[in-house]
């Protein structure tokens, strides 16, 4: 498996990395992960830390995301 290429300047990719990096340490994020990885093992799920790890990381992407569109009200 390669890196695909992105156009995106090294500073944004940096930017993005260190983010990611932040959420991946968290403690929330590794309690989600231990979690998701409880649930997908009694549900036989293939590869559970690898699936719980992204699960858990799309989720904390999107749970950003949300608060970043959603309205605020007075």
């Amino acid at each position: 498996m390669g890196i695909p290429k992105f156009d995106f300047p090294d500073e944004e990719i940096k930017k993005w990395l260190n983010y990611i990096a932040l959420i991946c340490l968290s403690e929330e994020f590794q309690s989600l992960k231990k979690e998701l990885e409880t649930i997908y093992l009694q549900a036989s799920v293939e590869n559970v830390q690898l699936a719980a790890f992204q699960d858990a990381l799309y989720a904390f992407l999107n749970q950003d995301e949300d608060e970043k569109t959603r309205p605020v009200h007075a």
